[in-house]
């Protein structure tokens, strides 16, 4: 009698282990085709700003402590959190994120949690903040151009730039000006820390001089100046097309 029940006491506990390994096989197939038809990349600062360009493209700073991140960045999920904060994530798994950390390291291993949570496509600063830094040493304007396309005489059309002190020294912004009087720019902020950023806001009222001065097709420059004596000035366009109605 104590034999049978020890027989089915075995029987019954590989019967379980049998399960329970199967159930743990299949999902390290999951989990490796999934990774199998996520498409990750390693991208240098150039291909980092064409990325960042697309409006489809989401912009994810995961370096933990945070730190003063990229001009626009969508946002920033330290790397070891993104399954708890998978709602600050595209709902959308197609969509491309373009993600980067310090030095690179934190960023490779986000890439294989996001690949896991199902994202197709991933990109990774290669070098992190600090190889970008290290090539964009400046104070930029960007974009370089922003088309406003048609604006309509009478209407006024509004854009923003950023601005990034991209160097280890604080700046102070000294005068912000534009080509024409039809266009107006502001900075929400006229110092900036190292690495910090701010918005430039942009208006465009081309009916501004009450003629036909402003109709057509148009180009219009705006100017920052700065304390920073390697980079004294800055520069951006906008340009549109102005009819009546």
């Amino acid at each position: 009698m104590n034999n049978k029940i020890i027989i089915i006491v075995v029987s019954i506990l590989i019967t379980i282990g049998v399960y329970f390994y199967a159930q743990k096989g299949q999902s390290t197939d999951q989990n490796a085709n999934t990774l199998s038809h996520t498409d990750i990349q390693l991208v240098n600062p150039d291909r980092f700003d064409e990325l960042a360009k697309i409006p489809e493209t989401f912009v994810l700073d995961v370096h933990t402590p945070e730190q003063t991140h990229i001009a626009g960045t969508d946002a920033f999920i330290p790397y070891d959190q993104l399954k708890e904060n998978q709602s600050k994530l595209p709902q959308d798994k197609t969509t491309p994120i373009l993600l980067y950390c310090r030095s690179g390291s934190m960023s490779r291993e986000a890439t294989q949690t996001l690949a896991s949570m199902g994202y197709s496509t991933i990109y990774d600063l290669e070098g992190g903040t600090q190889t970008y830094r290290e090539q964009r040493v400046g104070v930029l304007l960007q974009p370089d151009s922003q088309d406003l396309g048609t604006v309509i005489y009478g209407d006024i059309a509004k854009t923003t730039f950023t601005l990034t002190n991209n160097t280890p020294q604080p700046l102070n912004i000294t005068k912000v000006s534009t080509s024409c009087g039809c266009t107006s720019a502001s900075v929400e902020r006229e110092s900036l820390k190292p690495y910090e950023s701010t918005t430039v806001n942009i208006s465009f009222d081309p009916a501004v001089h009450k003629d036909d001065t402003d109709l057509g097709d148009l180009t219009r420059t705006i100017f920052i100046e700065t304390d920073n004596l390697d980079f004294p000035k800055v520069t951006a366009e906008i340009t549109a097309t102005v009819v009546k109605k």
